[in-house]
C-alpha cells in the first residue's frame, strides 16, 4: 500500500480554527504600525542564494547549515528565504527607495524557512512579521521600534510575560579589537569549549557567547566584555538610547553576551524573552545594521529593524489564556429554503441582504433537504437566527425569524423591512468581531 499523503516534517498546516488567533495578532499589529506611520512591502520567499550569504554571512549557522538551496532549471542557485532583512534591503536597493536620503519605514508579513529539528515553537517553516527602517541613524529610531514593540505586548495583553534584553556591539573596529581580544582568550581554554564553540572560534567568534553549553558559559565569566572595546560614538549612541527608553518608562536589562546570530548587526541589539515557553524564549528580536546595504553594493545607509515570531506568540496567547473569547464570531443567519422557487428567492434575498448590511454573516442551506434536516444543519452552523423560506413565506412575500439560541418567539417579517428588524434583533457592526 502506497504511503499516505501528509505535510513535510516541520511544515505545519494551520487549520480553521487556528487561524483566527492569527488573524487577530496580524490585524492588531498591522494596526498598530499604521498608527507609528510604517508601510507594508510584499517580498519573495525566494532570492538567489547569494543575498543570503553575502547579508547574512558565511560561517553563520543559517547558512551553512539550515537553508533550503537548490538549483533551478537554468542551474541558478535559489534559497527559500530563512529571513526577512536581507530581502528586504535588497528591495529598497533594487527599487531606489532609499537614494538621496529618503526615509523608508517598512513592515512584512510571511513564511521563511530554516532546515532546524523541528520542536513546539520552532518549525522548518515558520511566519515572521518583520520592521525594517532606513535612512534614520540616531537611537531615537532605535527607541522608538522598542517602544512600538511594548506598546504590542500592552495590547495583546503580554507586557508582564516579556523581558527586554539590550546590548550594543558597536563599530566593526570595535568587534573586530573585540574579537581578537576574545579569540585570544578561549584558545587558552580551547580544550575546555563543547564541540560546537570550537568550531565557531575560526568562524564566528562572537556566537560563543550565547553558546548553551553550560562549561563553556562557566569560561566565559572571566573572558573580556565588548562594553570594554566600544568607541565614543558607540557609546553615546546606546546612552541614548537608554536614556529614550528610561523616558519612556520601559524596563530593560542590559545582556553583555547577547550578539543575535546573523553578522550583519551592530550597535543596538535587542530581544524580547519570555520565561513562559520553556526553551523558545525569544520572541521579537533585532538590531541596528547600518554596513549592510554598502555589503550589496549600495551607499552607506543606516538601518535597523526587528522580527518576531508569529507561532511563538500565538504560543504565548494560548499558553497564557490571552486571546478573546469572541474570536470565533458566530454566524448571525441560516436561510433554509424549501423548494426550487424559494431557494431562487433566497439567493436573490440574501444578496441584498449583504449589500444592505456588509457585516452580515449569513449562511444559506446548500443541497436542499427536508425541513428537519435543515434546521439541524442550521443549529450546528452556531448561527443565531434561522431564516425560513417556504412555498407559504414566498407567496406573502416574507420570511420566518426562528430563534436558534435563546428563547425570543418566532416571527415573520415582510421582505421589504427585513433588513430594518435584523439592524434591531442583530448585534451592531463590528460587535464581536474576531476576524
Amino acid at each position: 500500500m502506497s504511503k499516505s499523503l501528509q505535510a513535510i516534517r516541520g511544515m505545519n498546516d494551520i487549520l480553521p480554527e487556528q487561524t483566527p488567533a492569527w488573524r487577530y495578532l496580524e490585524r492588531t499589529f498591522a494596526t498598530l504600525l499604521d498608527g507609528y506611520g510604517y508601510h507594508e512591502i510584499r517580498l519573495p520567499i525566494m532570492e538567489f542564494t547569494e543575498l543570503f550569504a553575502r547579508g547574512i554571512g558565511e560561517g553563520t549557522d543559517v547558512v551553512d547549515k539550515e537553508m533550503y538551496t537548490f538549483l533551478d532549471r537554468n542551474e541558478e542557485s535559489l534559497t527559500l528565504r530563512p529571513e526577512g532583512t536581507a530581502g528586504c534591503v535588497r528591495a529598497v536597493l533594487e527599487h531606489g527607495m532609499t537614494g538621496g536620503g529618503q526615509v523608508q519605514k517598512l513592515w512584512y508579513a510571511g513564511p521563511m524557512f530554516r532546515y532546524e529539528k523541528p520542536q513546539k515553537g520552532r518549525y522548518r517553516q515558520f511566519h515572521q512579521i518583520g520592521v525594517e527602517v532606513f535612512n534614520l541613524p540616531g537611537p531615537d529610531i532605535d527607541a522608538e521600534l522598542i517602544v512600538l514593540t511594548a506598546r504590542l505586548w500592552q495590547r495583546l495583553g503580554l507586557t508582564d510575560a516579556v523581558t527586554l534584553q539590550l546590548n550594543s556591539l558597536g563599530s566593526s573596529a570595535d568587534r573586530g579589537r573585540y574579537r581578537e581580544a576574545l579569540v585570544a582568550y578561549l584558545q587558552e581554554r580551547f580544550e575546555q569549549l563543547d564541540e560546537d564553540s570550537q568550531r565557531r572560534l575560526t568562524t564566528n567568534p562572537l556566537r560563543i557567547l550565547d553558546s548553551k553549553n553550560a562549561q563553556t558559559q562557566a569560561l566565559l565569566q572571566d573572558a573580556p566584555t565588548l562594553a570594554d572595546y566600544l568607541d565614543d560614538e558607540s557609546r553615546a549612541h546606546f546612552d541614548g538610547l537608554k536614556a529614550r527608553l528610561d523616558a519612556a518608562g520601559i524596563r530593560y536589562q542590559i545582556n553583555p553576551k547577547l550578539v543575535r546570530g546573523l553578522d550583519y548587526y551592530g550597535r543596538t541589539v535587542f530581544e524580547w524573552v519570555t520565561d513562559k515557553l520553556g526553551a523558545q524564549g525569544t520572541v521579537c528580536a533585532g538590531g541596528r545594521y547600518d554596513g549592510l546595504i554598502t555589503q550589496f553594493g549600495g551607499k552607506p545607509t543606516p538601518g535597523v529593524g526587528f522580527a518576531m515570531g508569529v507561532e511563538r506568540l500565538v504560543l504565548l496567547l494560548e499558553t497564557l489564556a490571552c486571546l478573546p473569547g469572541d474570536l470565533q464570531r458566530p454566524a448571525d443567519l441560516y436561510l433554509c429554503a424549501f423548494g426550487e422557487a424559494a431557494e431562487l428567492a433566497g439567493l436573490k434575498l440574501a444578496e441584498q441582504l449583504r449589500d444592505a448590511r456588509p457585516d452580515l454573516r449569513l449562511l444559506v442551506n446548500a443541497g436542499a433537504g427536508s425541513f428537519k434536516s435543515q434546521f439541524k444543519k442550521a443549529d450546528k452552523s452556531g448561527a443565531l437566527w434561522a431564516m425560513i423560506l417556504g412555498e407559504d413565506e414566498l407567496a406573502a412575500q416574507q420570511v420566518a425569524l426562528k430563534p436558534l439560541r435563546g428563547d425570543a418567539p418566532q416571527e415573520k417579517v415582510d421582505f421589504a423591512a427585513l433588513a430594518a428588524r435584523l439592524d434591531e434583533i442583530l448585534p451592531p457592526a463590528g460587535f464581536g468581531r474576531g476576524n
